[in-house]
């Protein structure tokens, strides 16, 4: 067994079960019988009439799953029930998207009769990283099972409650047994062997570049699709016309929510420097009122997940103090118990500083400054990563121009976080590839057949 801890008190509050790769196998060989039997058998409407029901099983439990969550992750309370409202709506939207998925007519002429049909791809591995860890399965597995595939979830070892929580619903709205099926363990004994078995069908991944590489090197091994998203380093860009006070709650919201624990959080902000003074003061203001404390309380910002991650978030600040650059506020451990980090900003960056250029996963805003259009053009892209981007400023002229050159897979104008669960999501770059989310998050779990007959 794997304890599992309340990241805001340090204390262990469960156990979850160490997989082994025989457990794995046990998993695939579930998913393909299911893929194989039962599920194949059910008709698209009745996938969606399943899926709704999921929708409504979430949304009746979501106050026991969201403190399930909260205390798994550390996130404020009020948080993990907007993520699993969210995750409800996965299902329902995908459900509505199960009896809809349609092929092609092809003309080639009188004599022949061309069309494409949607096929599932057959058994989907899902690999959820510990931010959003219920959210992520809904994410990805509501649109894998409205195509017709079965689902193998391998959450993360430090966030497993609410994936084993979700297959108690699944069971009890009426799932047949093996379309849904979650593996807990560690990445180096479960997760490899998982992406690495012959019998699976597509993998869908969602945590650091690295691992990223690893999985793919894995699934290279028998050729199987990879959806990856992978990390960020988005910049937030505010120019001299923009809304000082909106923007300064936007940039605030980007950085710290989560504990800036999100894949697509603005943690470079590029602001035009005849603004930059008036808008960084706001942005201390803001980040010195900032409740930190255990999700449970309904804070403004909770802990990081973990030990490990405190560790390192730590490590990027002194690392950015010993580049040179200077911490206007934070920069210091929040409570004497728990993992908690004080909302950071540094300024003086420059862009090729470690702190500039490389993911750190918590409350931490690097602050750089420019004078033209093209300079914050160049400095927005001037790292690996490009998942997303935000800009501020009433030209819609300037917003237009730099939305189509930044290379980045989601642009936000004066709104950072916005869209939903129906927008298409993922990187450029080293960001990763695919796309999650809205309907094009189905062309992950369906394969195209061109049937062509000859009619004599």
């Amino acid at each position: 067994m794997i304890e599992t801890l309340d990241p805001a008190t340090e204390e262990v509050i469960g156990t979850i079960p160490r997989a082994t790769e025989a457990d794995v196998a046990r998993a695939v060989a579930a998913a393909r019988k299911a893929f194989a039997g039962s599920w194949s058998r059910v008709k698209p409407k009745q996938r969606s009439r399943l899926l709704f029901d999921v929708a409504r099983a979430i949304e009746d439990h979501a106050k026991e799953i969201a403190e399930l969550e909260t205390l798994d992750s550390g996130k404020p309370l009020q948080l993990s029930l907007k993520e699993v409202l969210s995750t409800a709506r996965y299902f329902e939207f995908y459900a509505g998207a199960a009896d809809k998925l349609t092929g092609d007519s092809i003309p080639l002429g009188p004599e022949y009769l061309n069309v494409t049909l949607r096929e599932p791809m057959g058994v989907t591995v899902h690999i959820v990283p510990w931010n959003m860890p219920f959210n992520m399965i809904g994410r990805s597995v509501a649109p894998a099972l409205a195509c017709g595939n079965t689902a193998i979830v391998k959450p993360s070892e430090m966030t497993s409650i609410t994936a084993l929580k979700l297959g108690e619903l699944l069971a009890q709205v009426g799932l047949p047994d093996g379309v849904y099926n979650v593996v807990t363990g560690y990445g180096d004994e479960v997760g490899e062997a998982l992406v690495s078995h012959p019998d699976i069908d597509s993998i869908t991944f969602t945590g650091s570049v690295p691992t990223g590489r690893r999985v793919m090197r894995c699934a290279a091994q028998h050729i199987k699709p990879v959806v990856l998203e992978l990390g960020g380093k988005s910049p937030h860009i505010i120019f001299a016309d923009a809304d000082p006070e909106l923007a300064a709650a936007e940039v605030a919201k980007g950085i710290y929510a989560n504990s800036g624990q999100i894949c697509s959080a603005g943690s470079r902000l590029l602001v035009e420097r005849g603004i930059k003074d008036a808008l960084v003061e706001k942005l201390i203001r803001r980040s010195e009122q900032i409740v930190i404390g255990p999700g449970l309380t309904e804070p403004d910002m909770g802990p990081l997940v973990s030990r490990v991650q405190f560790d390192r978030v730590m490590s990027y600040i002194e690392t950015g103090r010993g580049e040179g650059a200077t911490v206007l506020t934070g920069g210091s451990r929040a409570r004497e118990k728990g993992y908690f980090v004080m909302p950071t900003i540094f300024d003086g960056v420059r862009s090729h500083m470690r702190i500039a250029q490389e993911e750190i996963f918590g409350p931490v805003l690097s602050i750089l400054s420019f004078d033209e259009e093209e300079e914050a053009l160049a400095m927005a892209n001037d790292v690996k990563y490009g998942l997303v981007a935000g800009i501020h400023t009433n030209d819609i002229n300037r917003a237009m121009r730099l939305a189509t050159h930044i290379k980045a897979g989601q642009i936000y104008v004066n709104e950072y976080f916005s869209g939903g669960e129906e927008t298409p999501f993922g990187g450029y770059k080293q960001s990763g590839f695919g796309r999650e989310k809205g309907m094009a998050a189905m062309e992950n779990y369906t394969q195209v057949k061109n049937l062509c007959i000859r009619i004599r």
